[in-house]
């Protein structure tokens, strides 16, 4: 087996982490590492590596890079029709992929692991099958893959959160422990009756899976694959075989401050039906019309009028736990 290690040398939280880690993989003969500064570099990089037939593809960054990584194996074709497993470190600010299969919490201890089970020959236990989304908008039918699509709400609250702790000082935080402040600050607004500026509700027309929704204008809208988000999230409780887990809190939802915790941890309390303004489906194809922006794996798409958004999830990627 190949190994090849993508390192976004500015994804990490510390430089004392990528220190680290570079210290690590300077010791190993049997890794082919290719480093990147910037998400330019990414596909050379990629190519770099798909050149030297990887078969196990390590990403040392946060969502970012690794929803980077996924466009370009998936949608630009960069390993010329082979996908090669991929194993997520958490080496960035945002971790959910990697934490929602279960890698460790320091990045070279995690690696140090998967290579030692390498070895042994024991690496299945490790493979955990996701399926990726793609999601196409414009009249270009421009297309990138990840693992989480938000719109309205998640996009504005991702927005603040990077305004809020865009310095030194707080670069630690502008991440997922941001997030959870920024959300948990949210929540609380709308527990209180508080929802305009940022919690205004968005208009948007969904179809899922060929059906038109009643519904047109939302708080929230959010999309993935994972089984969790950050801070342990799981607002998914829908059913369907689809690959799209997706959900949305209609403005005319029922009793929504009293529906929220339980939303947020996938186990919705009786009132919360579509009826009363609350879905939750596992979908095939989920398509939209919307003015609002939108969010995948933490990257800010601005809003545009009458932008048309297309989500499926057809493509499985093998993960691998580091």
């Amino acid at each position: 087996m190949r190994i090849g290690l993508l390192n976004n040398l500015r994804a990490g939280r510390n430089d004392a982490q990528v220190q680290r880690l570079l210290q690590f993989i300077g010791n190993r003969t049997d890794v082919i590492h290719a480093e990147t500064s910037s998400a330019d570099v990414v596909p050379e990089a990629l190519s770099d590596l798909a050149r030297q037939e990887v078969d196990l593809l390590i990403v040392n960054g946060g969502d970012g890079t690794l929803q980077y990584a996924l466009s370009e194996i998936l949608g630009n074709n960069v390993f010329e029709g082979r996908v090669p497993m991929i194993a997520p470190l958490r080496g960035g600010r945002t971790n959910m992929t990697a934490c929602d299969i279960g890698c460790d919490k320091d990045a070279v201890r995690g690696m140090a692991g998967l290579l030692e089970d390498i070895e042994k020959g024991d690496l299945g236990p490790r493979i955990t099958p996701r399926p990726v989304l793609r999601v196409r908008y414009g009249l270009d039918r421009t297309t990138e893959y990840g693992m989480f699509f938000g719109l309205g709400v998640i996009h504005r609250a991702i927005h603040l959160n990077h305004q809020l702790f865009d310095n030194e000082r707080s670069r630690k935080i502008q991440g997922a422990i941001g997030a959870t402040l920024v959300t948990a600050g949210l929540v609380g607004r709308v527990a209180v009756g508080d929802t305009g500026g940022i919690l205004s509700p968005d208009k948007v027309q969904v179809i899922i899976d060929g059906e038109p929704q009643e519904r047109g204008e939302f708080y929230l809208g959010i999309a993935s694959s994972l089984d969790r988000l950050f801070s342990g999230m799981r607002p998914f409780w829908g059913e369907g075989a689809g690959g799209v887990k997706w959900s949305t809190i209609a403005s005319d939802g029922y009793r929504i401050p009293s529906a929220l915790t339980g939303i947020l941890r996938g186990k919705p309390r009786s009132h919360v039906t579509e009826e009363n303004g609350f879905t939750s489906r596992n979908a095939g194809r989920v398509e939209l019309c919307l003015d609002c922006g939108f969010t995948v794996d933490g990257e800010l798409f601005d809003p545009e009028p009458g932008r048309r958004v297309e989500l499926t999830a057809d493509d499985t990627v093998q993960f691998v736990r580091s």
